[in-house]
Order: structure tokens, then sequence, then C-alpha cells
């Protein structure tokens, strides 16, 4: 019975093995696993990183995505792009804000203070639609943790005990830099783009990144790949901006527990030595 047990359970673990490749490349092309500085048990983002991403999202993406759950002080929290006060209070009183209503009932703008969320290049969804053909540009804020891929096997695998944080960032990365020429007997829609990552190919959104399309301020060269990577770095961020210290928490934990399982045992060993057999 136990062999049966055995050899059942293995068959399972074969089958959704032989099933993972093909789970993680049904509908799009292969996502490659990506090195982060932010990846393992002890990664951190890297900071002049995620200003550069920040860089990207205010001059490349603003225009038609929001991060409507970041506020401007969390740029200068420990943890994140860690701009300094100065820095912070001119990257919000460079947008207007609606506030209100005033004492006569009338709703206004304003610069925008530290405290505030970054607000919406639109006014309303039918808005954004319009602007766009349609199409609905998604939030920013969270969209790391929501496009997500299966890795392979025996990664997938790996992944069912340790989860694999950086599946959204590697999924990101590989979208900015899929852009391509459709081939020839490919029946690309009119108004679409070719993406060889996203599912079906087709995708609203034409490529947002041109080879030196931004000037960064640490002198850093602005290819496609580096954008590409430094933004979906700075999403990561926005989508788990306590990474760093739930990572420090976990340690701390793990480390208390060995050594209470260790004062555990002993205090046992101690107590039943008094115990004659």
């Amino acid at each position: 019975m136990a062999i049966r047990s055995a050899c059942l359970s293995l068959g399972i673990v074969l089958a959704l093995a032989l099933a993972g490749p093909a789970q993680a490349e049904s509908g799009s092309g292969k996502v490659e696993t990506q090195k982060w500085s932010f990846g393992g048990f002890f990664g951190t983002f890297d900071r002049a990183q995620l200003q550069r991403g920040f860089q990207i999202v205010k001059e490349n993406c603003a225009a038609c995505h929001s991060l409507e759950y970041v506020y401007f002080r969390n740029l200068g929290e420990p943890g994140g792009p860690e701009f300094s006060l100065e820095e912070v209070k001119a990257l919000a009183a460079d947008v207007e804000v609606i506030d209100g209503p005033d004492e006569a009932g009338d709703m206004f703008e304003r610069p925008g203070l530290p405290s505030d969320l970054m607000p919406s290049p639109f006014a309303n969804d039918n808005a954004a639609r319009a602007s766009n053909g349609g199409a609905m540009p998604p939030d920013l804020s969270v969209i790391a943790k929501s496009r997500t891929y299966k890795r392979g096997f025996p990664n997938w695998l790996f992944d069912l005990f340790t989860g694999y944080q950086e599946q959204g960032a590697d999924y990101l990365y590989a979208l900015l830099i899929g852009y391509n020429e459709a081939p020839a007997e490919f029946n690309l829609l009119e108004g679409l783009s070719y993406n060889t990552v996203f599912p079906g190919h087709q995708i609203a959104m034409p490529s947002p990144l041109f080879e030196d399309g931004v000037e960064f301020n640490d002198g850093t060269k602005a290819s496609v790949e580096q954008m590409s990577r430094d933004v979906s770095a700075f999403l990561m961020w926005a989508a788990e901006p306590h990474l760093e210290a739930r990572k420090r928490m976990g340690f701390q934990v793990i480390i208390f527990l060995i050594i209470f399982a260790g004062l555990f045992y002993a205090t046992k060993k101690k107590i039943w030595s008094r115990v004659k057999h």
C-alpha cells in the first residue's frame, strides 16, 4: 500500500512537471527569469535604480497610467527611492491636485503636497478610454503583483514552498523589451502593436520606451533594456514598498525560532535526565 501511494504521488509530480512548461508558454512568449537586487531572502532595492525607474514613470508613463495608491511622501521613506524631503516637495508641487470644496462650495486646483496621492492623468475611466482608442490604461500601483507567470520545472515546484516574489518584475521587463515587427504571416489588427510576450501577441499600448528616451540624472545610458529593468524594479517597489522590512522581520523570526527551539530542547533534556530508566 505504501509503495502504491508513493508511486501515485511520483506520478502526479511528474505529470505536473510535464505540464509546467506548457502552461508557462501558452498564449505568450517565454518570460526569462531575471536577477534582481531585491531577489532572494536578503535582497534589497537599489536606490539609484528606483530613482531612475520613477523618472521613467514620470516622463514616459504618467501621461496614460496612474499610481493611485502611492503617496508622494512614499518616495522619501526608508526602503524606497529615498528622495530627500526637498526633492519630494518639488516632485509633488510639479502636479496640480483637485481639492475642495472651498467656502463657496467649489472645487479648486492647487500644487501637490507630499501627503497627496499621485493623481490620475484622466478625470475618470471614460475619459481614459476615450483618449486611448477604447482601451483602459491599467493603474501601475500593484501591477507587478497582478502580472505574473508560471515558471517551468523545476522552478515552479520550488515556488510552491518559497514563493518567487520577482515574477511580476520578470514579466514587465520581458513585456517592455518584447515589442517587435509582426511576422509576415501574422494578422495584426489595426491600431495594435506586436509583442512577443503579451498573450495573443497583440497589445493596445505602443512601445513606450525608445533608445535614449530619457536623460538619467546619474548619467546612466538610457538603453531600452536599462529603462525596462529600472521601471520594472520601481513598479515592484510600488507594489511591495515594505519588502525590505518584511524580509528583515522574517529573518529575525527565523533566528528567534531557532534559538527558542534550542533552548526548548536543552530544557527537555535537562528535565528528562532526572528520570531513571
